[in-house]
Parts: C-alpha cells; structure tokens; sequence
C-alpha cells in the first residue's frame, strides 16, 4: 500500500488574522495512518559477478598467448597455448598401442572360434579351449584399455589450448610466453570478471538490524522480500541504475560485527569496478500505521521533545506530544501521539495558545504527502 496520510481540504488558505472576536484563523490538515517505507543508507563494496582463475589441465611451456591483456574474451576462447609436442607424441604412441592390441584381440577370437569345434571333437582338451576364450577376453579388455588411453591422451592435446572458462573481463597474465607451468601449480594463469551485472555487498551492523527489527514488530511493520537499491558512488554521484536486494546473510560477521546484504545490479557500461566503495540506498522495511505530517506542522519543546498542536473540542487548541522517527521529503514521520482524523494545525501556530478557542480552516496550501520512490528520498537510517 502507497504510503500516506490523507490532507483534507486545500482552500484559499489560512491566514493568521483575528476576526471579529480576536479568535485567530489556523489552517489545519486532517491526519490518517498509512504504510511507509524505512530508508537506510549503508556502506558497501562493489564485487565481481563471476570470477573464474585460468589455470592449465597439463604441464608445459607456454608458446603463445592469444588475449590482450584487459580485454573482454568470450567463454571457450583460446587464451595460451602450450607446448602440444609431447602430447601429440603420447597420442601416437596410444593409437599405435590400441592398434596393436585390436590386432592381438583378433588373433585371440579366431584361435577361439578354430579351438571350438575341436574341443567338440575332443582333438583338444577342454582346458586348452578354456585357456583361447580366457586370452580372446583378455584381448578385448586390453583394447578398451588401449581406447581410453587414446581417449586421455587426446585430452591432454587438446588442453594444451587453455580456454577461457566464463566470459567477462580479463586482467593480466601472470606468466610469459617461454614460462613453464604446470597442473597443480598454485597460481593462475589470470583472472576472468564477469562486470555485468555486478554485485554490491552492503555492510550493516548488526545492533542497527536488531533494533529494527524489535521496532518493526513493535509496530506491526514488515521486512520486505525484495527492495530496490539506488547508488551512490565515492564522488557523491548518482550511479543512474537501479538494482536489486538478492539477499540477506544468516550469520554475522564476528570480526566486524556487521551483516553482509547482496544487492545486483547492471553495469553495461562498465563503470563499476570491484573494489570501490559506495552508498546503498534503499528501503530496508515498511512500518505501518504511522503519520505524515507537514515538517512546519511539528515543534520541540525546550528538552527537544516533539509536539504538535491540533484542533480539539470546540474548537480550542490543544497541544499534544507525538512521536517522530525520520523526514520523507517535507513530511514528518509520526509513530505515535496521533489518532486518526486528528487535526493537526499547520498554518497560524504562533497565534494559536493552547485551550483558547482558535477559527479552523482547510490549509490554504497543504504539502502532497506521498511515498518516496525505493531507494530514494530524504528518510535515512545511516550504517
């Protein structure tokens, strides 16, 4: 539900004068309870969508690199080439070797089929038959051994072309052409970002999130499921892309005590990069039944306690104490003192005493109450 609280009336306009009878003229505005969205503006991180280390499958010295450094590359593109020669060999050699062993399979199933029938006719004894099928068996498992070591060393060859394994924004290499790496070395080759979209991680500390969350039940409010996020970055800018809350971590962080949100957001351009610290903000809750009412409308007493001044029985001012959480825009947020249908005096309150009768009218020019848009507006809960 859009966040507001109604204003009645809107006529000429209020003006402070004492009419006949020295009673002064108040404009007043008629207050009702409404939903509005909790604003928090927090730190946070930019953090690559995707990163992904290029890394070699085999051993060898690097003979070429295909990228530029800092370029984008596409998934599956080639980025090094290693030294193919001895794979190539070891290839041969497996194929000459599963040649050989499909020649002796042969050998074995002919010697078994001729053994056959003479061991029907016993001119052979039965373990001289049982000894051929046993060797023609042992041929066909030699050449399904022999096909998978063709099988590994064709896979070997080819992962001398090191491919790029997510598309995204490459960094510089780590290794030269002429360098010997290896398949269990520690470091990559590169590194591969995914920039679009591209993630933020928000930090809040944890007392603020439990303290709104007793604030929220206390009050009938709710954490929304989804929020939309607005940017600022280190300049004091605008990003000008909106994003998204993915979610929100189940355990807090106890070095620095704070919580991780996850928010995304695209980066077509590519002028977020990780690492840059920026301001999320976004609306982190809603609280319900609560007032808005114009900001000229609210004093402070000499303690800084809030008060507002409404038209009470008979037309007498009354003044009564409210209580006041953040601004949206010229407004106000009331969570308690108000009742519904209040009428709240916001024109005329320096002639206005209380429990002397006053001469209510329609606020002249009323202030348009209504919900910030997600992510943007003056109410701030800073972290």
């Amino acid at each position: 539900m859009t966040a507001a609280a109604a204003l009645s009336g809107c006529g000429d306009g209020a003006k402070t004068k004492k009419p006949g009878g020295g009673v002064p003229e108040v404009g007043y505005v008629v207050v009702h309870p409404g939903t509005v969205p909790v604003i928090a503006e927090l730190s946070g991180r930019t953090t690559a969508y995707q990163t992904s280390q290029v890394r070699p499958q085999v051993s060898g010295i690097i003979r070429r690199r295909l990228f530029t450094e800092g370029s984008y590359v596409k998934a599956g593109q080639t980025l090094y080439e290693i030294d193919p020669s001895l794979y190539r060999a070891a290839g041969d050699q497996a194929r000459a070797n599963l040649a050989s062993a499909e020649a002796s399979a042969e050998a074995a199933r002919i010697k078994a089929e001729r053994y056959k029938p003479l061991a029907d006719m016993q001119a052979v004894s039965a373990q001289d038959y049982t000894d051929a099928l046993a060797q023609e068996r042992q041929a066909r498992a030699s050449v399904a051994q022999q096909r998978a070591a063709l099988a590994t060393a064709q896979i070997n060859l080819r992962f001398t072309r090191v491919p790029a394994p997510i598309s995204g924004r490459i960094g510089r290499s780590f290794f030269t052409q002429g360098a010997l790496v290896t398949s269990n070395q520690a470091d990559p080759l590169a590194v591969i970002q995914k920039l679009d979209p591209i993630y933020v991680d928000i930090k809040q500390p944890s007392t603020d999130l439990l303290a709104l969350r007793r604030s929220l039940a206390a009050k009938g409010g709710a954490m929304p499921t989804t929020a939309s996020v607005r940017l600022k970055l280190e300049d004091g800018s605008d990003y000008g892309q909106t994003g998204t809350v993915e979610f929100t971590e189940v355990t807090v962080d106890e070095a620095t005590g704070t919580v991780t949100l996850r928010a995304r957001f695209p980066n077509p351009q590519g002028l977020l990069l990780p690492g840059m610290f920026v301001r999320a903000v976004f609306a982190q809750s809603i609280a319900n039944d609560v007032f808005l009412v114009p900001q000229q409308g609210v004093a402070r007493d000499p303690r800084g306690n809030a008060t507002v001044m409404l038209v009470g029985p008979g037309n007498k001012a009354v003044t009564r104490a409210v209580t006041t959480s953040e601004t949206i825009g010229a407004n106000w947020v009331v969570t308690a003192g108000l009742k519904p249908g209040d009428k709240v005096i916001t024109e005329g309150i320096v002639s206005a005493k209380p429990g002397k009768p006053v001469k209510p009218v329609p606020a002249g020019t009323p202030q348009p109450i209504k919900a910030p848009k997600d992510g943007a507006g003056d109410a701030r809960r800073g972290g």
